[in-house]
């Protein structure tokens, strides 16, 4: 079955969140959804979250899935605001425990901080199958970018995470603890392996001044377009061209606040004794 998708563009962090169902009534899941915060103030907000809940609710769908492709560095995740408004099973990939653990060093996260995945409802293995209600999934496992992301296939469309971006901005970084060049190249041939007119929905896009933001393209665009990852690059140019331009970036804006809760499933920190929540800034570390 062919899955119908929403996206839901948030122009401030570039990020695509997806609701993915079969139709009125059905079941569905939703991709990859964004917390908003304000780095100034500290302050969070949910007015992107709740462009999702009136959708769910306008057209009567059922959450079944909250879906992370990764445990993303430039939004906080809104899945446990998500779930508790209108239920479903947050769910990420198992070696998310890889990353975990890499970041409670860096922060030096106290011993409540598990690194075994706990808090997500669900660690998806590579190639696993899920269902949506009517609509048929399979998580794929996409290491590259983090030890941890995952791409999901439903139907005819596949929701990339930060693997590739559209063809024209090539690839995601691979400089972030395990991250790998050349692993991102091995999962992106198995992305683009798959047949031509494949949907391949992007996670974020940051659209140059020419062109307004897009969230969709295809197998046989990437292939032939893709300004890092078309057919005639090998695997030692890209590695050599991503490392050079890793090396000329700045890190997210929102890194710090991100990781620390995207690696909790979303979840804040618990308040201290005059019932505020903190989080940790390390000196030097990036």
């Amino acid at each position: 079955m062919t899955p119908q998708i929403e996206a839901f563009y948030d122009a401030t962090t570039g990020t695509f969140t997806y609701v993915v169902h079969a139709g009125d009534g059905s079941a569905c899941a939703v991709i990859d959804p964004v917390l908003d915060y304000d780095p100034k103030s500290g302050r969070t907000s949910t007015a992107s979250a709740e462009r999702v809940v009136a959708f769910v609710r306008e057209h009567g769908l059922r959450v079944a899935w909250l879906l992370e492709t990764h445990a993303h560095a430039d939004h906080l995740s809104a899945a446990p605001y998500l779930k508790e408004a209108l239920g479903g099973t947050i769910a990420i990939g198992a070696s998310i425990r890889v990353v975990q653990g890499a970041f409670k060093r860096i922060f030096n996260l106290g011993e409540d901080m598990h690194t075994d995945g706990r808090q997500f409802d669900h660690l998806f293995s590579d190639d696993e199958r899920f269902s949506i209600g009517e609509l048929s999934g399979e998580a794929l496992h996409v290491p590259g970018h983090t030890p941890a992301d995952m791409a999901y296939r439903i139907g005819d469309a596949v929701f990339v995470g930060d693997t590739l971006f559209m063809p024209d901005l090539g690839s995601a970084r691979c400089d972030f603890p395990g991250g790998d060049a050349h692993t991102l190249y091995e999962s992106v041939r198995t992305l683009l392996a798959l047949p031509p007119h494949t949907r391949l929905c992007m996670c974020h896009d940051y659209p140059p001044p020419s062109r307004g933001p897009r969230w969709q393209t295809t197998v046989a665009e990437q292939r032939r377009d893709n300004i890092h990852l078309n057919d005639a690059v090998s695997a030692a140019e890209f590695v050599a061209m991503r490392t050079a331009r890793d090396r000329t970036l700045g890190m997210p804006t929102l890194i710090l606040p991100a990781i620390q809760i995207n690696i909790r499933a979303g979840a804040l920190p618990e308040p201290e004794d005059n019932g505020v929540c903190y989080l940790k800034i390390p000196l030097n570390a990036f």
